[in-house]
């Protein structure tokens, strides 16, 4: 926390972000160099221009060392590397397997941080819930995760609530009958998820809702 120059809050939403490297290259140990103004604090990198004294030398450095090592201008060289990828095959997509703490930020980013029964947007009350629990070999993976409000998460949880597999809510009644109440959920009764991810390979598996709608809600 030294680099914010200010101490968190207490409970606070840390906003993580990252950079992409497009189109990097490498040069050979022995011709590392020391660049001027940089410093290990640095943090969210830092840019230069060929417009400053500092931008110039840096650039006279590269293209120097790319002349030392036979690379031709930059635009040549990303096209020889698109070349050498294009020997591997084109790139597929993948469905990643996450542990428990990318599982809830990968969730959370899908569903835009908003529930998908009710577009909750307060980030505290919202919660990445599994559809197939981890213990019932159910994957840490945003096709068997639902953003939802904690108490929705709860129910869900415990069978009182689930989702067919067409994206349709469904409240059991046993909900009234263990508990004398749940009127503020039977409204969501037959009612279709609000809010799914944009990407359609992250809405919910079918498979998995068959499977919660089988084995855990209370019908």
């Amino acid at each position: 926390m030294a680099y914010r120059r200010q101490p968190p809050l207490p409970h606070e939403d840390f906003k993580i972000g990252c950079l992409i490297l497009t189109q990097p290259f490498f040069l050979d140990r022995d011709s590392w160099f020391e660049i001027p103004g940089w410093s290990a604090p640095i943090v969210r990198g830092r840019g230069y221009s060929t417009e400053d004294e500092v931008g110039r030398y840096l650039w006279r450095k590269i293209t120097e060392l790319w002349a030392r090592q036979n690379m031709e201008e930059l635009s040549k060289e990303a096209k020889r590397i698109e070349e050498e990828r294009a020997r591997y095959g084109r790139e597929t997509i993948i469905r990643p397997r996450l542990g428990q703490g990318a599982f809830r930020v990968i969730v959370t980013e899908a569903y835009r941080r908003m529930c998908a029964i009710t577009t909750e947007k307060a980030l505290p009350a919202l919660e990445a819930a599994h559809i197939k629990p981890f213990s019932e070999t159910g994957p840490h993976a945003v096709y068997n995760g639902l953003l939802l409000r904690s108490d929705l998460h709860r129910l869900l949880d415990a069978g009182y609530l689930t989702i067919t597999p067409d994206y349709f809510v469904e409240v059991s009644p046993r909900l009234k009958e263990d508990f004398e109440n749940g009127q503020s959920y039977y409204k969501h009764h037959g009612q279709k998820l609000i809010n799914l991810p944009p990407d359609p390979q992250d809405w919910p598996d079918p498979k998995f809702l068959t499977w919660h709608n089988e084995n855990i809600f209370r019908g």
